[in-house]
């Protein structure tokens, strides 16, 4: 087995693996940004090395330095988590030139199906067809009004090396096109350093169930079932459960066939999920993830099969220990995402700060993957998933009621977190009925009332107390531990807000949360109406549109593109019209 595993990643994933390799008796290496100098997963690997930089560009995703540490480390497979480099088949070709192996599929899986479009191509060589869309990059506006003149709207314009909801945008109009475009293009870059976009047309109802795949380099493959996915905002999920509920079992057997036809028609080897929209009895493909996805735990929950430990035994060139008749699913499972989103009625705003407390909860069948601990920093700068529950019961109802449960144990204060929402979507007779879409909660669940809690400042004081604190050597982190006199201090918490315009209808349009100024989209003088955008500020990885509040005249803008931007802070100023 291996010796040395480096985490390419940060968050719970990293935590995940970090632990997974500690159970094999292999030694796991973090690698940290400047803001996450003294996260969860640095305190709990046994060597963590110092990136530099504190945007995802300038630390995790810096090919360059990871590569250094590579070397420095002796390190013999690097994991790449999910999201940043996990996809990216110029880093893992990086990788495995220096002679390290790639925890994941071969080079030339991921450029397959890293390329959303020559994934399309891929899957219909092997008979698995998808939603009706283009095999080519977008180039200009014209190209979406063409295909939508053919297909009709909702038009989904989406990130071609990406996944998970980022750079996804849908365009209901012709009007709306070049927004899509420009933002979608700019999420994309953000998230996964390329910016190509490509289109699909947007099915109006249809439930997300994914197929987790596993294939090892001896030319076995299997599917481990499927997964429910169909709770989401933003194209984001929300709540993920294992196995698809109320769908025919003759059905959900094709589409897990189709998932390891699509595997082995790109030679794939390791864990991956093939992903399908569901609607009307019938299945289309989307997309294959050449990795590990956030909701595997569901699928470990059902099956009792770890599958980082597969990852790292495949990779390792172990042949499969499972045949597909020894794939049983046992009982039902549910993920919640816990993230640190203000739910704000269905807006769900971006909620970076401390957590001041934090106590997640237990008890039979309920298990919690989290990236944070009491007193961490969620920063701004990363996405804001704070950890995932997952709970286990004999069936649906019985997981459904256990994790409403576990979510109301929760103790959470400093910011907000989506957890009121989760509780909703729980409780409501459409998600017990398995009546949802993917639509259903931007679409169908009113959300009016849910919010985040008030906040509130926290003094604590004493005579003395022992303070953890590290220091680099040649880039290489070492924890110091020393008694310091405590003092009073002050843990300041995010305010929570109601709307992407928090200014009273007086025109002095305040942003609602931390965040960069990525596009401003009018100027001093400019009339608008209550209601036009006149600004995007990215938080968290998302991008977050502000409004006017009033009708008037734009008489100041107090912030330019690229500047950062506090909750609270007033950037546009209009006199309203009288």
């Amino acid at each position: 087995m291996f010796t040395k595993v480096l985490i390419a990643n940060r968050g719970e994933i990293a935590v995940r693996v970090i632990r997974a390799c500690r159970e094999l008796g292999i030694q796991s290496v973090a690698v940290y940004s400047e803001l996450d100098r003294n996260a969860l997963h640095t305190r709990l690997a046994d060597e963590a090395y110092a990136l530099g930089g504190e945007t995802a560009a300038d630390s995790y995703l810096n090919t360059e330095k990871i590569l250094e540490i590579i070397e420095a480390a002796e390190i013999d497979a690097v994991h790449p988590g999910y999201g940043f480099f996990s996809e990216n088949a110029e880093f893992a070709q990086a990788i495995t030139e220096k002679g390290v192996t790639f925890i994941g599929p071969p080079v030339g899986a991921i450029a397959v199906m890293g390329d959303k479009i020559s994934a399309r191509q891929a899957a219909e060589k092997v008979g698995v067809s998808g939603v009706p869309g283009t095999t080519d990059f977008i180039t200009s506006p014209s190209e979406v009004e063409d295909f939508a003149a053919e297909h009709g709207y909702p038009v989904a314009i989406k990130a071609a090396y990406g996944g998970g909801g980022r750079g996804m945008k849908v365009v209901r109009g012709k009007d709306e096109i070049q927004a899509a475009i420009d933002s979608s293009q700019r999420e994309a870059l953000a998230y996964f350093g390329r910016d190509e976009i490509y289109m699909e047309r947007y099915l109006t109802k249809p439930r997300h169930v994914e197929v987790q795949v596993l294939c090892d380099q001896h030319g076995n493959a299997i599917y481990l079932g499927t997964r429910d996915c169909s709770a989401q905002r933003r194209h984001q999920k929300l709540i993920e459960e294992a196995p698809a509920f109320d769908i025919p079992e003759s059905i959900l057997r094709q589409m897990g066939e189709a998932a390891v036809s699509v595997a082995k028609g790109c030679d794939y080897v390791n864990a991956g999920t093939v992903e399908f929209l569901y609607e009307n009895e019938e299945f289309y493909y989307l997309e294959m993830n050449t990795r590990l996805q956030v909701e595997h735990p569901v699928t470990e929950m059902v099956t009792g099969i770890d599958l980082v430990e597969q990852q790292l035994r495949v990779a390792f060139g172990e042949e499969l220990s499972i045949a597909q008749e020894d794939v049983k699913i046992t009982g039902h499972a549910i993920e919640v995402r816990i993230n640190a989103e203000d739910p704000a009625e269905g807006q769900f705003l971006p909620s970076p700060g401390r957590l001041a407390t934090f106590k997640a909860s237990a008890g039979f069948g309920t298990r919690w993957d989290g990236g944070y601990e009491e007193g961490d920093e969620i920063s701004q700068f990363y996405d804001n998933l704070v950890g995932k529950l997952i709970c286990w019961g004999k069936d649906r109802e019985t997981a459904i009621a256990r994790t409403i449960r576990a979510l109301e144990e929760f103790e959470v204060s400093g910011l907000s977190t989506t957890i009121p929402a989760d509780l909703a979507i729980l409780r409501h007779p459409d998600f017990q009925a398995n009546k949802h879409s993917t639509k259903w909660v931007e679409e169908g669940l009113d959300l009016t009332g849910v919010k985040g809690s008030d906040t509130e400042n926290i003094e604590d004081g004493s005579n003395s107390v022992v303070r953890t604190t590290d220091v680099e050597v040649n880039g290489k982190r070492f924890s110091v531990s020393m008694s310091v006199p405590s003092g009073k201090s002050q843990i300041r918490r995010s305010a929570s807000s109601t709307g992407a315009s928090a200014s009273g209808g007086d025109g002095k349009i305040s942003v609602p949360m931390q965040g960069t100024i990525v596009k401003i989209q009018v100027a001093v003088g400019d009339t608008v109406k209550s209601g036009d955008i006149l600004l995007v500020l990215e938080a968290m990885k998302m991008e977050n549109n502000i409004s006017s509040d009033v009708d008037g005249t734009i008489s100041e803008i107090g912030v330019s593109e690229g500047d950062s931007v506090g909750a609270g802070d007033i950037v546009i100023v209009i006199d309203p019209d009288s």
